[in-house]
Order: structure tokens, then sequence, then C-alpha cells
């Protein structure tokens, strides 16, 4: 939104919803946790004014009591903030994401239900998927996924899904990745036709609606020029010594009582919700062989 429409920006009345549309309660205060660099950014970038955050998360909060009462859904400042943040504080554009979001949790359960730490241990403790000790120059935090690690005699291809998953769902929460973003570097070697035949049409192009990154090949001084040397592990040319997966699985496990209350209880029916959201994003239908490319990518993007 821009900042010659910030006078538009203006929130609903409370006292305009009804008692019945009124009927979350009202969380914790928020506290900023930006330092003055990042809020500098936030609002550059974001269009991300502290001045009026509250009362933008406020009327994010009305649109969600008037328009989807039924959605049970967090209605956290810092929580509406990531749609906010997601969407450059354009009040129906985030209205829309947190939506979605919750539609696509809810028409995947094979990813989504029960998606806690301690429910992917194997996958956690194979190496396919980790966080470089440190973020990029601009400060982006950097998954990096080795599918090499993956034996798919162990377990399906949607757990390694629900790990990435889970781990878009940890960085998320930091308001610094919010402001900052996200970078996912993959690393295909090892990965033959024998692997990739798990994926399927469906299952692949749902992957690509969620990882869409630079593609270098075996040309390391290519990778070099997006993510310096002194970031890297060894095993791509860096200086950062060796690619410790531990570090950020003992991350993941302190918070499986987060992920227990979010992802653990049972969800209200929402056939409505979801049939809705799926028409207004051009989605026809989701089953596998499905062609519908830009429906599948509309509806992972709408998560993050």
């Amino acid at each position: 939104m821009s900042e010659e429409s910030d006078s538009l920006r203006t929130s609903p009345s409370v006292a305009s919803l009804s008692e019945n549309e009124l009927q979350f309660p009202r969380q914790p205060g928020y506290v900023c946790s930006l330092t003055e660099e990042l809020v500098t950014k936030a609002r550059e970038e974001l269009q991300e004014k502290p001045e009026w955050r509250l009362r933008d998360v406020q009327a994010l909060r009305d649109m969600v009591c008037k328009d989807y009462p039924s959605l049970s859904t967090s209605l956290d400042d810092a929580f509406l903030l990531r749609f906010l943040r997601a969407r450059k504080f354009d009040y129906d554009r985030a209205l829309q994401l947190l939506v979605n979001y919750h539609s696509c949790r809810r028409s995947w359960p094979e990813v989504f239900d029960n998606l806690k730490p301690s429910a992917l241990k194997e996958v956690l403790g194979s190496g396919f998927l980790t966080m470089l000790p440190h973020s990029d120059p601009r400060g982006c935090q950097v998954v990096c996924l080795r599918p090499d690690r993956w034996i798919p005699s162990n377990y399906p291809i949607t757990e390694n899904i629900r790990a990435i998953y889970l781990t878009l769902e940890k960085l998320i929460q930091s308001e610094e990745t919010q402001v900052n973003g996200i970078v996912i570097l993959a690393d295909y070697k090892g990965v033959g036709l024998a692997k990739a035949s798990h994926f399927g049409p469906f299952i692949a192009k749902k992957v690509i609606g969620i990882l869409q990154f630079f593609l270098h090949g075996s040309d390391l001084n290519s990778l070099h020029l997006n993510l310096p040397k002194s970031i890297l592990p060894k095993e791509y040319g860096g200086t950062a010594g060796e690619l410790d997966p531990n570090a950020w699985n003992e991350v993941l496990q302190a918070s499986e009582e987060d992920f227990v209350k979010e992802f653990c209880r049972p969800l209200p029916s929402s056939s409505s919700l979801l049939q809705e959201t799926l028409l207004l994003e051009g989605i026809t239908s989701e089953v596998p062989g499905d062609e519908s490319l830009r429906g599948v990518k509309s509806q992972l993007y709408s998560c993050y």
C-alpha cells in the first residue's frame, strides 16, 4: 500500500459490530522486539508505521470478527502482524492471506495434522533439513535442504514437507524474520530419478509452490554471489565449519508445547470456509492429477 493511501487505512469501528461478531477475547498487548534499524527497514519496505501499528492490527482484527466470525484463529497482536507485514499492511490482502492460511492447513491434513517436532524425529535426525547458523547479508535466515539424506523406504515424502512447514512456522514467529525474510538453499546432489518419482505431479507442484530458489547447479562461484563463503559450511565451499543439524533440532524440540497447542487440537468444521476460499483463489478442485498449477501455487503461497 502506498504512502499516498495511508489516509485510507482507517480501522472499522468496534461499536459497529454486534456482540456475536465480537466473540474473540482481546489478547495481551504487543511489545515490539525490532531494533531501530529494522523498524526503519519495515517502514521503508513494508509500509509499517510504528505510530499506526496497533491501529492497523485492530483494523484487521475487526475485519476478521465481522467477516469470518467462525474462522477459529488467534487474534493476538503479534500473530496478526505477521500477515500485515507479509502484505505490506494492505488490510484486504492481509485478511485474505489469513483466511487462505487456515484453508491451506485444513485442506492438507496429512501435512498439518499433529505437526510437532516429536512426530518428526526421524526426518529431523536424518539431516534432510537444517539451518545455517548465520543469516545472509540482508538478514535473511537460511534454511538448508538436503534431499539426498532422505531414504524413501523409511518414510513418505510428505514427512519431509511436514519438516519444512514445521521450520517455516518456527522461523516466522520472529519479528526479525518477518521483516528480513527467509532464503532456502537446496542441495540436489545425489537425487536421481528414483527419488524424484516419489514426488508425483501433485506433490511436486505443491512443493514448487513453497520453494522457489536460485538454481546454481554445481557452480559454487555462482552460489557465493548470493550467499557469501563466510556463512556457508565447508560442504559448500564456505568457511563456517561443518553443517550441524543438531542445533536447529534442539530449537524445534524446545518448541514442542507451542506446536501442540497450535496444531494438535481438533479444528471446527470448515467446509464452507474452505470452499469459499478455493473459489476466491480460482481453484476448482484439489485432487491428485489436477493440473491447475495456478490454483495450487496460490494455495501454498497463501501460507507464508
